[in-house]
């Protein structure tokens, strides 16, 4: 046996290693960039081209029809609950539903019906609406129902397609969601046509009250004459602009499985639908309420693109990319004529949601022309299974190989461990100096291509710098091993085989994180652990093929560059487009990302931001990276991604992008606050003042600029409770600030009555004077319970009653006809309970902030001065530009 190694080696020692030249780098370098963009743009972009009215037919699906509706919609301007302008975009609805109810099929019965909601409470328990009671009143909603006529069992199974028509006060809502309620009307006029074919009935609601918590939904499932007929739902939402409307949410297997049978240009992750359901995206959509409260099974879709302009001013008709509609259109016309076909629909119960069973659906879509899915049960025997065979094939290696083999072992996973820990420094460095260099701490919003270069090169810079550690360290211990093994061969060809040895194991050491994610995705029932299923089975299955050998005795050799090609080429086809379009939502969602503005560091977004781009470049690259060490042009790979980080934090650093533009704009806010505290407004007067603050990071310095003559003292010095946020950074300016308002409009809390039998229960009446929309933080560390009271009726009984940081708020939005006057009945907790002690001399029992949508002369100064790249933000807890703060101490 000793001396067959000694044969092999003259034989090797005859040729020269062969080098990975500069050439050979730069193709990969261009396959990887030009290859990923390829399939991010054929998997997001490529959207079908629109069809005219003829070309659609009377039956088919036309964007051209369906963008005249979104037009007349968003021409109205912003449309949110109480406006004149929502009336007239419900009128509208209206009249497009009435028109296809007199052009329906002649074998087809189309229902319209002008549903106004009564008085109603949402209390949800998850998601953002922990803590919370949501209140409402005088919601309209349109409701369009289709039937076959001579099939009567279809009006008792019916599909639910939901949108609204609503918007935030700060955008006419082309993308959230004029856009959904154009798709769905001319998806309705389309299945009139057909409906005479159905087995099952189809459902349009066009709600209201979407963005001030989810009451539209809540209102219809609830209040409803029909709602108890539905056997599905579908619910559309946009968190941006066009694009492709993808699935984001599903709690059934059978609709995921019947949409990507069927539909023409499925679109789904289920990357998406983790990340959602986790809570880093903050956000909600109508799907919770019928899920949650219905108990109902069903899909939910969404615009994401251009996700940075989410409730501005600039979501507008002009970035809603041709095609757009064509797509979501054909799609769920196609899956509509199915399951309204479907004899499966009515045997689905309520509450058939087999997601929270551990048996969700896994879907995800290759390159928006086919969709994968399976069960969750199939995923886990599929990663049972390999990861079985991925530990006793390690074990074997192990053993044979013997100690040296588990030496190597560890140093490889050590190369892992530090590729990592320098990635992740080298990016999160970056993410701290920018504030430091650059007037925004997000100067990529405009431009999130920059952040390549401003955290891709730190993250693949530390990623090849700390394999490259561990690279030497395991090349210590192959060169003994190989001494020992290998005594009779030159010094050169030694120092090869040690290399090619090490290089061995460091691709190999990225099989064991994949391994690892893998096994936690599996423990957890996480549904993207499909991914480390594929990053682990087909690198494996190439290395097993191309270079792996039975033979310890065997020297080894260069990894072949087919090995690399061979077992990347479905990793990267599945993952590089998911990846992009996640950097890109997760780049402009950045624009609001300080929920309660001067809350979190400046770095923090970019921290985070920077945290996910290393983590991608460490398990994307790990393979590649394995390659570049006993390259030549390792120094010049090295050279030319610092050049490349260089060149962008000087171009950041100088101002050469802009951070905003006219159609990338920062969030902020202007109100016009008017405070009294103690609960009587008339026992003092009023402090009147103008707010200017802003929920993307950073200071307001540019913006203060522009309104120096406007009194504006900006910092932290002035904490403002807006009760269901607090702004603990902004700008204050108490100048000309008298007019707009009126006395009449200030809110109060009286108390009524107070009185302790067996236990202390205090009435408070709320009066709102004018304001129809409102938010109330009631005390729970001081009260133990409370019921809530409308037009002498109890809406909110009492009951366990959930709260954030000591606080339960009830928030009310409602229409013109909605009530101002409510009562509280508060039960106190028994003296010596709990946290009694802990609160100042005079805390506060009630807080309330009252809103007004109209604009003063001292806004409207504001707002004329501030930069065109400022844009007004909307959201339900966020108030309009005219709010009244108000409060009850608790030594009333």
């Amino acid at each position: 046996m000793a001396g067959e190694p000694s044969v092999e080696v003259s034989n090797d020692q005859k040729a020269n290693r062969a080098n990975r030249t500069g050439s050979l780098w730069l193709s990969l370098v261009v396959l990887l960039l030009n290859g990923s963009w390829a399939i991010y743009y054929f998997q997001y972009n490529n959207l079908p081209m629109p069809l005219t009215t003829e070309q659609a037919g009377k039956r088919g699906f036309s964007e051209a029809l369906s963008l005249v509706h979104v037009k007349n919609l968003t021409g109205f301007g912003p449309h949110p609950v109480g406006s004149d302008t929502l009336d007239l975009a419900l009128q509208y609805v209206l009249s497009a539903s009435e028109v296809i109810k007199k052009s329906a099929h002649w074998e087809v019965d189309v229902q319209v019906d002008l549903f106004a909601a009564k008085t109603g409470a949402n209390r949800l328990v998850g998601g953002l609406f922990k803590g919370k009671t949501l209140v409402y009143s005088d919601l309209k909603h349109v409701v369009l129902r289709i039937l076959p006529k001579y099939m009567p069992e279809a009006e008792e199974n019916v599909i639910l397609v939901s949108s609204h028509i609503d918007s935030v006060f700060s955008t006419g809502g082309a993308g959230d969601c004029s856009s959904c309620v154009g798709v769905m009307l001319e998806l309705a006029r389309g299945i009139s046509q057909w409906a005479h074919g159905f087995r099952n009935g189809v459902i349009f609601l066009f709600n209201t009250g979407e963005e001030e918590g989810l009451n539209g939904a809540h209102s219809f499932i609830t209040q409803h004459p029909w709602r108890n007929t539905i056997r599905f739902a579908i619910d559309l939402e946009a968190m941006g602009v066009g694009g492709k409307s993808s699935i984001f949410q599903t709690s059934q297997s059978w609709g995921v499985e019947t949409y990507a049978n069927v539909a023409k240009y499925p679109s789904g992750q289920i990357v998406s639908q983790d990340l959602f359901l986790s809570g880093a995206i903050k956000s909600a959509t109508d799907f919770q309420i019928y899920k949650e409260i219905a108990g109902l099974p069903g899909l939910d879709f969404a615009f994401i693109d251009s996700s940075a302009v989410y409730h501005t001013k600039n979501d507008k008709l002009k970035l809603l990319k041709p095609g757009s509609l064509q797509h979501l259109g054909e799609n769920m016309l196609a899956f509509l004529l199915h399951a309204a076909r479907s004899p499966d629909l009515d045997k689905m119960a309520v509450g058939s949601d087999d997601g929270e069973e551990g048996n969700k659906p896994i879907y995800f879509d290759v390159l928006g022309m086919y969709m994968i899915v399976y069960s969750q049960h199939l995923a886990s025997m599929l990663s049972n299974s390999v990861m079985l065979q991925a530990l006793l094939l390690w074990t074997t290696s192990l053993v044979m190989g013997g100690y040296p083999g588990v030496i190597s072992f560890v140093l490889s996973f050590f190369c892992i461990i530090l590729m990592w820990l320098l990635s992740l420094g080298l990016a999160v460095l970056v993410a701290f100096i920018i504030p430091l260099i650059s007037s925004s701490p997000v100067p990529y919003i405009a431009n999130p291509w920059l952040v390549a270069g401003l955290f891709g090169a730190p993250a693949v810079l530390g990623a090849i710098g700390g394999q490259h550690i561990g690279f030497l360290f395991l090349q210590k211990h192959l060169r003994k091993v190989i001494s020992k093994r290998m005594e009779n061969i030159s010094i050169t060809h030694k120092e090869n085989l040690v290399k090619w040895e090490a290089e061995r194991w460091v691709f190999k050491s990225g099989l064991i994180q994949w391994l690892i994610l893998l096994f936690i995705g599996n423990f957890y029932k996480v549904g993207s652990s499909y991914l480390a299923l594929v990053w682990l089975v087909s690198p494996s299955f190439a290395y097993g093929l191309m270079e792996a050998t039975l033979s310890p005795v065997r020297p080894p050799k260069q990894l072949k560059i087919t090995t690399l090609f061979l077992g990347l080429t479905v990793p990267f086809l599945l993952s590089s487009g998911v990846v992009i379009k996640l950097v890109g939502t997760i780049t402009g969602s950045l624009v609001r990302f300080d929920r309660n503005p001067g809350s979190t560091p400046e770095w923090l977004g970019n921290v985070i931001l920077a945290a996910f781009i290393a983590s991608i470049v460490c398990l994307m690259l790990v393979y590649l990276l394995s390659y570049v060490h006993i390259s030549d042009v390792k120094g010049s790979i090295v050279l030319s991604v610092c050049a490349l980080m260089g060149l962008t934090l000087i171009a950041i650093a100088a101002g050469f992008f802009p951070t905003f533009t006219e159609d990338v704009a920062r969030t902020v806010n202007v109100v016009h606050v008017v405070e009294t505290n103690g609960g009587s407004a008339q026992s003092q007067e009023p402090s009147s003042y103008v707010s200017l603050f802003s929920l993307t990071p950073g200071s307001l310095a540019k913006e203060s600029e522009r309104l120096k003559d406007e009194g504006f003292d900006c910092g932290r010095k002035n904490t403002l409770d807006f009760v269901s946020f607090t702004v603990k950074y902004g700008c204050l300016s108490f100048k000309d600030t008298d007019a707009g308002w009126s006395k009449l409009e200030i809110p109060s809390l009286d108390v009524e009555s107070d009185s302790s039998v067996d236990s202390r229960i205090t009435r408070v009446l709320v009066d709102t004077k004018h304001s129809k929309r409102w938010s109330l933080a009631i005390n729970t560390e001081l009260i133990s319970d409370f019921s809530f009271e409308v037009d002498s009726k109890e809406l909110v009984p009492t009951g366990e009653k959930s709260s954030v940081d000591g606080w339960h708020i009830i928030q009310f939005a409602g229409g013109k006809n909605s009530p101002t006057r409510f009562r509280l009945n508060l039960i106190w907790r028994k003296k010596g309970g709990t946290h009694e002690n802990s609160f100042e001399s005079s805390p506060l029992l009630l807080k309330l902030r009252t809103d007004v949508n109209r604009v003063t002369p001292k806004v409207a100064r504001v707002l004329e001065k501030l930069p065109r790249w400022c844009s007004l933000f909307g959201k339900s807890t966020s108030p309009y530009t005219l709010a009244f703060l108000t409060s009850l101490p608790a030594d009333f």
